[in-house]
């Protein structure tokens, strides 16, 4: 797979110059972050043109079946981001329209983000077209396929978790 970006070339490259012998499983690792940063650059290029990002994208989707809205708090739980990165996610889909901010008339405290009919058709419509693209990125691949490839990710993660051993040394040359 030549669509490893040059950093990751030239790091390969090195690995192999110093004799490393896993530059394999080195390899195998940037062709999936590669992979990952090219399905994140198609995401937002589809998302663009209705002025969302992926974040919008999923408050929209969240919201979508609640005529009764959500407080902000409840969204950035739900959408698994920081209330002050919820704050400008719904700034700006209330700036394009999508959305309304909802005083509650006994505590005006309390807020409630509930789409306006325009984010609502958005949500619908959009909702829809973007699940089938996502659907689409592995299609091809039989039941079995998919279940031994989540395999192999759920390995990678468990490598990625791992502590560092006892005996190996970290990036300045010390111990752990």
């Amino acid at each position: 797979m030549e669509n490893l970006e040059h950093k990751h070339l030239a790091v390969l490259d090195e690995a192999a110059r110093r004799g490393k012998s896993d530059t394999a499983n080195m390899r195998l690792c940037f062709e999936v972050l590669a992979l990952a940063a090219a399905i994140d650059r198609s995401c937002a290029a589809r998302l663009a043109p209705y002025r969302l990002s992926e974040g919008k994208f999923v408050l929209l989707s969240l919201l979508r079946d609640l005529p009764d809205g959500l407080a902000p708090h409840e969204l950035a739980e739900r959408a698994g981001v920081t209330r002050a990165t919820v704050t400008g996610l719904l700034d700006g889909l209330e700036r394009d329209g999508f959305l309304l901010r909802h005083g509650d008339k006994d505590d005006r405290r309390k807020i409630s983000v509930r789409l306006t009919s325009m984010g609502q058709a958005m949500a619908e419509d959009l909702f829809v077209e973007h699940s089938q693209w996502i659907g689409s990125l592995f299609a091809g691949f039989e039941p079995r396929e998919r279940e031994v490839f989540s395999g192999f990710l759920l390995r990678a993660w468990r490598n990625v978790e791992m502590p560092l051993d006892a005996g190996q040394t970290t990036v300045a040359g010390t111990s752990p």
